[in-house]
């Protein structure tokens, strides 16, 4: 059995400036995985969905960039960051061969945005602990963003999923 590296112990500013990292590399695979399926996504509601995440999600990339700044952050992907942009590329290489495939990208950018979600309540309270007012302001907006996005995402997603799924193989090859 292959062992894994032993991870870093990291805490206080390391912590913080992880954290940042972690966000700003998902944030930005979200955003890029936005722009490619507002155009290419095959059902026009999961398109419109998306689109409206798009400005928002590019506003907090933005910010997460400018905050993270003050704690050295960059957006270095670590393993769990790499991993989910790693999945979100593979997905999107191939989310135009079939409308499966789509599906297939639409649930992992959902995914993302469900990390992201779980980031901010993080950030939120790590901010309200160190009475930092601008972090917690935007860390409340960034997971209320996320979470409304998720939900719009999640709901376009699974009247996809009827769609596919109440296909039958001539309408596909047609």
């Amino acid at each position: 059995m292959t062992r894994c590296p032993v991870a870093e112990a990291k805490v206080g500013e390391a912590f913080i400036k992880h954290e940042f990292d972690e966000a700003i590399a998902i944030q930005t695979a979200i955003v890029e995985a936005e722009k490619v399926l507002a155009r290419s996504h095959p059902d026009a509601d999961s398109r419109a969905a998306i689109k409206d995440c798009t400005t928002d999600d590019q506003a907090f990339l933005k910010q997460l960039r400018q905050l993270g700044k003050g704690h050295g952050a960059t957006g270095e992907k670590e393993e769990v960051a790499q991993s989910m942009t790693d999945l979100m590329e593979e997905t999107l290489s191939s989310a135009e061969e079939a409308e499966s495939e789509a599906y297939e990208a639409h649930a992992v950018l959902l995914s993302l945005k469900r990390k992201q979600q779980d980031s901010g309540a993080a950030m939120l309270k790590i901010a309200r602990e160190l009475g930092d007012t601008e972090l917690r302001d935007a860390a409340l907006a960034f997971e209320r963003g996320q979470r409304e996005g998720a939900t719009a995402l999640a709901a376009a997603l699974a009247a996809f999923a009827v769609t596919i799924a109440t296909q039958s193989p001539a309408e596909v090859s047609a």
